[in-house]
């Protein structure tokens, strides 16, 4: 599928470590997270990667006859970094576009413990839902207390007038894969 035919297929999206290098605590999180979107009866929508939380959900998902689908750029594919067990695989032309094809795709994003990567892309969809250009639910799956500290920040950004305290409404936190899931399945709080 060519990233300029995409419309959403009521996917959820999972951002998430691409690391093999974590501890199994979330990557069996991640595991879960995506057996629960198949019972759910949605299609993952994840990075494409073999490794760590995309390569855990994506087996999640799969074991338990889902599908999954992964957006990765063109150049991750010339690495080799894409994950052969996707049900499909769109290749997009960078970064930028990735993240647009995902959301596109999905209703609903769950944010996994991960990096550098991984904050820019929760922060980003929680700005296109505040600016209207996304209307999907957003989660943060707060595995063993991951985001706690940046939940902090959020909300001192709050109480400090960097943002508006509204804006915290604008994602939810789970605790466990099918509470992430029930979550992201809830009609919009818009």
């Amino acid at each position: 599928m060519k990233q300029d035919e995409v419309t959403c297929i009521g996917g959820i999206t999972v951002y998430g470590a691409s690391s093999d290098r974590i501890d199994s605590i979330y990557t069996d999180a991640a595991r879960a997270l995506g057996q629960e979107i198949a019972r759910a009866g949605r299609p993952l929508v994840c990075g494409g990667g073999r490794y760590g939380i995309m390569g855990a959900a994506t087996e999640g998902v799969l074991a338990a006859g889902g599908e999954a689908i992964g957006v990765i750029p063109g150049f991750m594919v010339e690495r080799g970094w894409e994950n052969p067990a996707l049900s499909k695989m769109i290749v997009t032309d960078g970064m930028h576009s990735r993240k647009k094809t995902m959301a596109t795709l999905s209703i609903a994003a769950i944010a996994c413990p991960g990096g550098i990567g991984t904050f820019e892309e929760l922060t980003e969809i929680i700005t296109w839902r505040e600016l209207g250009l996304w209307s999907g639910n957003i989660v943060i799956l707060d595995t063993d207390g991951y985001y706690t500290p940046l939940l902090e920040m959020l909300g001192k950004a709050a109480s400090l007038g960097f943002m508006r305290s509204g804006h915290q409404a604008l994602w939810s936190v789970a605790h466990t894969p099918e509470e992430a899931v029930k979550m992201a399945l809830m009609p919009s709080k818009d």
